[in-house]
């Protein structure tokens, strides 16, 4: 079957066959980076479906999922219990040492996560996770230190771009998508 993903470097394949854990920023890699409040101060966030599924998928695989954000915001808690992510890192100053931390209880190396983000408080997480990634509408100094820009913007599917490539170098997709196919049926 061909690949639904872009393709990728070979090396860069090979380094996401290792990824065991999938760490994320929010705002502006979930979401598309605005704040949205309303008359009563209560925030607002859009989530895209598509990464949604994305990061079920790829739990479904055995990969595990964080949420890194600097932010407290009580969207967060309810889109990650949503979709069963159990990791969850709100009002975090300190990313990579949060990603170091959650590795270590994890028996993971850093080697072993793939970490995106999008700004200056992730660029630490992004050099020294196995994969490091960055979205297009992060700051070029960012871009520049990351392994992988995703195609698409955040909060625009650049987490299932991620997914996808995660499942597709890790063997996965195919299998996945079998089961929707039979369970259609």
């Amino acid at each position: 079957m061909t690949l639904v993903t872009p393709t990728l470097d070979p090396r860069l394949v090979e380094r996401l066959r290792q990824v065991r854990l999938l760490a994320l920023d929010v705002d502006g890699v979930l979401t598309d980076g605005r704040l949205y409040f309303q008359a009563d101060g209560v925030e607002i966030k859009a989530f895209h479906t598509q990464d949604g599924l994305g990061l079920q998928l790829v739990r479904r695989a055995g990969l595990q999922v964080a949420l890194l954000t600097g932010r407290d915001s009580p969207m967060v808690s309810h889109r990650a219990a949503a979709l069963g992510i159990d990791h969850v890192f709100q009002g975090c100053r300190d990313k990579l040492a949060t990603l170091r931390e959650l590795c270590r209880r994890q028996a993971f190396t850093l080697e072993q996560a793939a970490y995106c983000g999008d700004d200056l408080p992730d660029l630490a997480a992004i050099q020294r996770a196995g994969v490091g990634i960055s979205v297009p509408g992060a700051p070029a100094y960012v871009r520049a230190r990351a392994d992988w820009i995703t195609e698409r913007q955040g909060g625009h599917g650049a987490v299932r771009d991620i997914c996808d490539a995660l499942l597709d170098a890790q063997g996965h997709r195919d299998a996945l998508v079998d089961t929707f196919l039979h369970a259609q049926l």
